[in-house]
């Protein structure tokens, strides 16, 4: 019931603004108003992969995106972080994101749509401007996973519960400064394996306390332990992101953005699928 309650507020939303009103606590400014009409689905599942993100602040949000596509034996999937904040930020991402769509749409591989997101930001912005992303494609049936880093935060693999690796390969300057990509990453994946993504102003964010940054060893060791409870992507990425909210106790001072790709059958049948 609950399933097909989501796919009828989905379908429904996009016809009016009723929908969106009484699903807010409070107004979007336009450059989240833009972001929340260029994302896709917070949360998707099919039977062999789940893929969920979350962005804060949901209200507020500027340079973060995400993006993901999947399409019978291969998932692709990304996450972004523009420079600057607000609606230049906003503007440049959704940029990228229309150009790897429409690469990607095309055929293009991650090293086509890397070079469509150069393109689109050198032709479309006179100012110097850039997007950090990772760009990764994932074949459902081997588990192969490649990916290209365009200078952000590595990506950390999950598998029974524990952080086993960051996902160091794939280095390029970011989107935006044109670099030419001289090797994809690499990683084969077992079946229960989580990807993990995240923007800098998860780690970055200040702690009330002491000032001190979240960091990645906090972010490893919350994420093991929500790995471990098998909950549902959405929930465990929410508990992460209100882990980061009480750490720092106040308004983010950078956007945060979490993705968590989840290869596994079971974990795709005990996710309801929630509209953005």
């Amino acid at each position: 019931m609950a399933g097909l309650i989501g796919h009828l507020i989905t379908v429904t939303a996009p016809k009016g603004d009723f929908l969106l009103r009484v699903g807010r606590s409070r107004s979007a400014t336009v450059a989240a108003e833009l972001m929340a009409q260029v994302l896709p689905p917070l949360t998707a599942a099919t039977r062999r992969i789940t893929v969920s993100a979350i962005l804060e602040p949901s209200y507020d949000i500027g340079g973060d995106g995400f993006d993901y596509a999947i399409d019978g034996h291969h998932a692709q999937l990304a996450i972004f972080d523009a420079v600057g904040h607000s609606m230049k930020a906003g503007l440049t991402c959704s940029a990228v994101i229309a150009a790897i769509r429409a690469a990607r749409r095309c055929g293009g591989d991650l090293v086509a749509q890397a070079e469509a997101a150069d393109a689109a930001v050198l032709d479309q912005f006179t100012d110097a401007r850039f997007v950090t992303a990772i760009l990764a494609d994932l074949d459902l049936d081997s588990g192969l996973l490649r990916y290209v880093n365009a200078g952000h935060p590595r990506p950390m693999l999950l598998r029974g519960g524990k952080m086993v690796r960051e996902l160091r390969d794939g280095r390029r300057l970011p989107l935006g400064i044109r670099h030419p990509v001289r090797a994809i990453g690499e990683e084969p994946l077992e079946p229960g394996d989580q990807l993990l993504m995240f923007t800098d102003g998860v780690v970055e964010a200040r702690g009330s306390d002491d000032g001190g940054e979240f960091g990645l060893s906090r972010l490893a060791d919350l994420a093991e332990r929500q790995a471990g409870t098998g909950l549902p992507a959405p929930e465990a990425l929410r508990r992460l992101a209100r882990a980061v909210a009480d750490f720092r106790g106040g308004p983010p001072s950078d956007d945060a953005t979490l993705l968590l790709a989840d290869w596994s059958p079971a974990a795709a049948e005990r996710t309801v699928i929630t509209p953005l």
